[in-house]
């Protein structure tokens, strides 16, 4: 690795200093949205100006947290905090719905000495500080004050591939937040990693995305990618998308090359609101990546998605499957972008039974979505072999066998902040026959004609007299067996028994259940699962828009979701009357921001 990402910014600076780098398109100042441009120059002394004042009230190492809104005064954060040599806290404004247990986990857990963020939220940090009892930062900064002329003063300081460079939150569904050790060296590696897999081309190809920037892969896609090849990166407020999704597909028309992502349920909502008249005004034909990075993924989604915009030019080919997570770094393995996504059809029984054969007209069936190769990284399937002083040994499976994946690379964190103990778990494993340490991602998977296809969570196992059932599988089935409940939008999880685990679902109803009778919908429900899966339902929960919890990348938070039963949050076996409050949720179920709580593993 020659020199890390950031200085690259000062590269541009100088080759480039006109070019567009970063433009984020801001539609709070109406409709049609408004751009603001930060050429590679601008972005440049902002960073090293911004830098100035860091250094004069931090140390190198010291945390500043970003409690900021979306916008190109985030992108300098980040920058600047590096310029800086300080340990950047990507988190998000306090306003933000729906997320305050989150980030008052989050910011404890850093403890920073510094807080970014800009004049119109510094209200609510005040507030935010205030309802605290730790002690307040030495100070906040307000980054749209900073006087660009600071930037004279900056002295050229080298960084190396080992500081610590930021602390990727992750988590908060199931357990306190844990923040990612991600150094300029991981930031570097997994930023070309990406850049390499979507084959960009240097000053030419553009990131266009809404994922918020506090979120790992919106950090990587976002701010980081297009330092690789002096590209320029357009982005928008996540808000700006769940009000009218046209606003995305408006960013990638006309392009020549574009590259793009979100999690299914994105390519889902929008796919069901762009109206013919939109569409009409949409050229889709330059859009060469679209990454589909979270689970689970759908092949009944990406081929809507397909047929809703074939003819604004989308060529089926853009639709790039991935997998990825926070501990490395976030980006993992992608199909080739000149490759269709290829659905396997596999025999289910074989499949629970750790097997992955594929489906030969007899039998139940479970359709996976291959979700590729990995880049600069090495990707296996192992089950445990052992343990000894803390330390999990493995051994890699062959072909066609299901276990956990492990992956190791320059792109794989070292740690999770101020947690050893957990940090040699998940870091410090071991392979049989290989030297260096693995990252366990908890996640389960095949390989199944060299490519990766995610079967679940290990933790999400539901396992009933023995025989396990992956939960994604019975969500398809319960989704599937009636129009009252939306798509993507159950949770099917285990509960204790006497004698073995139950089985529960969890689903959102949709606008087809108005007037239908609880008792139809749960009879089809229970018939369904019955037959697919040889499973007894234990209980049906049909619940309001919005009430299912999500992860940050768009999962379902299954965890979350039993948790929230067992306490008694979800009226047992039937729909209530006035709902549940989902704050931060349209009138349409969906993540005001797109995001909730993140989670290790299953998805970029």
């Amino acid at each position: 690795m020659s020199e890390t990402l950031i200085a690259q910014v000062e590269r541009w600076a100088r080759e480039i200093p006109d070019a567009p780098a970063y433009t984020f398109l801001d539609y709070s100042a109406g409709r049609d949205g408004v751009r603001h441009t930060l050429s590679w120059a601008k972005a440049d002394l902002r960073a090293r100006a911004l830098a100035v004042r860091l250094r004069e009230v931090m140390h190198p190492g010291e945390r500043v947290a970003i409690l900021a809104p979306q916008g190109l005064e985030y992108v300098v954060a980040m920058l600047g905090a590096m310029y800086a040599r300080v340990v950047a806290v990507p988190l998000f404004a306090p306003d933000l719905p729906g997320h305050a247990d989150r980030l008052i986990l989050a910011y404890a857990d850093a403890d920073p000495v510094c807080v970014l963020t800009t004049t119109p939220a510094l209200e609510g940090v005040h507030a935010f500080l205030d309802g605290r009892s730790a002690p307040r930062p030495k100070r906040i900064i307000t980054l749209d004050t900073v006087s660009d002329l600071l930037a004279d003063e900056w002295d050229h300081e080298p960084i190396g591939p080992d500081d610590l460079a930021y602390l990727q939150y992750t988590s908060g569904s199931t357990r306190a937040p844990a923040g990612v050790e991600i150094g300029h060296g991981n930031f570097t590696a997994n930023a070309r990693q990406l850049w390499t897999a979507f084959r960009a081309t240097p000053r030419v190809s553009t990131a266009a995305l809404w994922l918020p920037l506090f979120h790992d892969m919106g950090l990587i896609a976002t701010i980081a990618a297009p330092i690789v090849g002096g590209n320029q990166s357009m982005f928008m407020d996540p808000v700006a998308f769940v009000m009218h999704p046209v606003r995305w597909l408006r960013m990638l028309s006309g392009q020549e090359d574009v590259f793009t992502g979100g999690p299914n349920f994105a390519y889902e909502y929008t796919a069901s609101r762009v109206t013919e008249a939109e569409k009409a005004t949409l050229d889709l034909s330059g859009v060469s990546v679209m990454l589909n990075g979270a689970e689970p993924l759908r092949g009944g989604t990406i081929d809507r998605f397909s047929e809703a915009f074939a003819r604004c030019g989308l060529r089926p080919e853009a639709h790039t499957p991935g997998y990825g997570l926070a501990e490395a770094t976030v980006f993992v393995t992608a199909m080739d972008r000149d490759l269709p996504a290829r659905v396997t059809l596999f025999d289910r029984d074989a499949l629970t039974a750790g097997r992955a054969v594929p489906h030969t007209g007899r039998g139940r069936v479970s359709d996976l979505v291959s979700c590729g190769v990995p880049t600069g990284q090495r990707v296996v399937i192992a089950s445990v072999s052992g343990t000894t002083s803390g330390m999990t040994s493995g051994t890699a499976r062959p072909d066609g066998e299901v276990g956990e994946i492990w992956v190791r690379g320059p792109n794989v964190a070292r740690a999770y902040w101020r947690d050893a103990e957990r940090s040699a778990e998940v870091f410090g494993n071991v392979l049989d026959g290989e030297e260096g340490t693995w990252l366990r991602t908890g996640d389960l998977g095949v390989m199944h004609g060299g490519e990766l296809y995610i079967t679940g969570r290990i933790k999400d196992l539901i396992i009933v007299d023995g025989r396990n059932h992956y939960p994604q599988d019975v969500e398809v089935t319960v989704q599937e067996a009636e129009e009252a409940i939306r798509r993507d939008h159950v949770a099917a999880f285990a509960v204790p028994g006497e004698e073995t685990e139950r089985l529960v679902v969890v689903a959102e109803r949709s606008r087809k259940a108005d007037g239908r009778d609880i008792d139809e919908i749960a009879a089809n429900v229970r018939a369904a699962v019955t037959k697919n899966h040889d499973l007894r339902l234990h209980d049906f929960v049909l619940v309001e828009a919005g009430a299912v919890p999500r992860t940050s990348s768009g999962k379902i938070a299954r965890r979350a979701c039993a948790r929230a039963y067992l306490d008694g949050e979800f009226p047992p076996g039937a729909f209530p009357a006035d709902g549940l409050p989902a704050d931060g949720v349209s009138a349409d179920g969906v993540s005001a921001d797109g995001v909730s709580a993140d989670g290790q593993g299953a998805g970029v």
